[in-house]
């Protein structure tokens, strides 16, 4: 017996209801891009593995999956380095090539790549999946798509305005309250660091700060102190542990606690010019907080830093996230061009609407009317109406086989059709059609015309 078929962890096989939803979605995302402007790209699945390597940090190296090169791959190994089970060295004799981890490098890429053709400022939109060799858990595949907007070219912090207004239009269209768009910056992250005599070590002092509401003030010292952080400059960090209230009282604090860092100065100054901004402009349904604790993509992130998270209500992780990287493209040789943008988490958003029931029901609408085949005769009559059913918009479809007629309706039922049209030797005499609702049972005979007319 064949072994039964199955699919690679963190992948997944979606329905035509799960397909309709995700387009729902995706629709809704790509309407706001081009109502701001974006233009649409789209880039390969795959890069060559110098352009993604070196780009995420050493944990996000690890989770790049790599192609083996074609053919024999292990001819061209070097022998040292297989005796030694070197994989660093082997990795780079066997693979060239590598799935794109995200859609930000690959256009840092694009941009360079084509840069004589681009009218900067650059705004662009990409909705396309990745790959992730990570661990699968709720919320978190290995394959999953990734829906980015960013804008390269402009230093100007209405950008950064902006994105926070798209996040807002997409989710008060989705119908989505209680989001939570959170805002640092990386200039506030250095300065920290820099008054508590920890510029060397900005990374492992972020990356503690950031457990703080998952562990606790006391082990955050701990890692702090574990990571080579002095108990002096700790100490100094004690405002931070309880900042909290409104953005601007935050903002306040921020300015006491910074005072003699000017590059943590002029990330206040940036947070309060975004702020004040997006309060005298107003959100419909999301709200913006200040969460210096915030310190994603520190590898490539250079000012403003967004995380989106869910309502309170679902347990999951962030929905989105971005911020403006001023040095990307200077990786692949173009310095001096800034640039910011946001992530939309496509699969993660599924799951709030799905959890929240806030998918209309018109998302799922399949085939409007199935006409039952009595034969051949009866069916070319019936494809003459469809092709006027269809070029008025309708969903409409033909029964393949002349089947019984007690499968064909049961078909129609499983399928939740609301409507059949039968056609025997009567109705092709009368050039009319029975046209029969699924739901109330009622049927009655019309034209084409009437027939058009009601299904419309």
């Amino acid at each position: 017996m064949a072994q039964k078929p199955s699919i690679p962890k963190g992948t997944r096989d979606f329905n035509p209801e799960q397909v309709a939803k995700r387009h729902y979605i995706f629709n809704t995302i790509r309407g706001a891009f081009e109502t701001f402007g974006f233009q649409p790209i789209e880039t390969p699945s795959f890069e060559n593995s110098e352009t993604l390597m070196g780009k995420y940090g050493d944990e996000g190296d690890r989770l790049i999956f790599k192609i083996l090169n074609s053919g024999d791959y292990l001819a061209k190994v070097d022998e040292q380095a297989y005796a030694n089970r070197d994989s660093l060295k082997l990795t780079s004799n066997i693979s060239e090539k590598a799935l794109r981890y995200d859609l930000t490098v690959p256009f840092a890429r694009y941009v360079v790549q084509h840069q004589n053709e681009i009218e900067f400022p650059f705004k662009r939109y990409q909705i396309q999946p990745v790959w992730r060799a990570d661990r699968p858990q709720k919320g978190r595949f290995r394959e999953f798509y990734q829906c980015d907007a960013d804008v390269v070219g402009s230093k100007s912090l209405w950008q950064e305005v902006e994105f926070i207004q798209l996040y807002d239009t997409v989710f008060s269209t989705l119908k989505l309250e209680g989001v939570t768009i959170k805002i640092n910056n990386r200039k506030i992250l250095s300065g920290i660091a820099e008054v508590i005599g920890a510029s060397d070590k900005l990374i492992d002092f972020t990356v503690a700060l950031d457990k703080l509401d998952k562990i606790g003030e006391e082990k955050v010292k701990e890692e702090m102190l574990s990571k080579g952080i002095s108990e002096e400059g700790i100490s100094k960090l004690q405002p931070l542990f309880t900042l909290s209230g409104s953005f601007e009282s935050q903002i306040e604090s921020l300015k006491t606690i910074l005072s003699s860092s000017a590059e943590g100065t002029k990330g206040i100054e940036e947070l309060a010019f975004i702020n004040e901004a997006i309060s005298e402009l107003g959100l419909k349904t999301a709200t913006l907080q200040l969460d210096v604790t915030l310190a994603r993509g520190l590898n490539y992130y250079t000012g403003a830093i967004f995380e989106v998270a869910a309502p309170k209500t679902v347990q999951m992780g962030s929905i989105g996230g971005g911020g403006r990287y001023d040095d990307l493209t200077s990786i692949f040789g173009k310095p001096d061009t800034s640039g910011v943008g946001i992530s939309f988490g496509l699969d993660r958003i599924y799951l709030v609407l799905e959890e929240l029931g806030l998918f209309p029901e018109t998302v799922t609408k399949n085939v409007e009317v199935l006409f039952i085949n009595f034969g051949d005769r009866e069916a070319l009559y019936c494809l003459k109406a469809i092709k006027e059913l269809r070029s008025a918009g309708i969903h409409t479809e033909l029964y393949p086989d002349a089947a019984k007629m007690r499968k064909q309706m049961d078909h129609a039922n499983k399928r939740n059709i609301p409507f059949v049209v039968l056609v025997g030797e009567e109705e092709v005499a009368s050039n009319t059609y029975t046209l029969k609702n699924m739901v109330s049972g009622e049927q009655f005979k019309v034209s084409l015309s009437e027939l058009v007319n009601h299904l419309k």
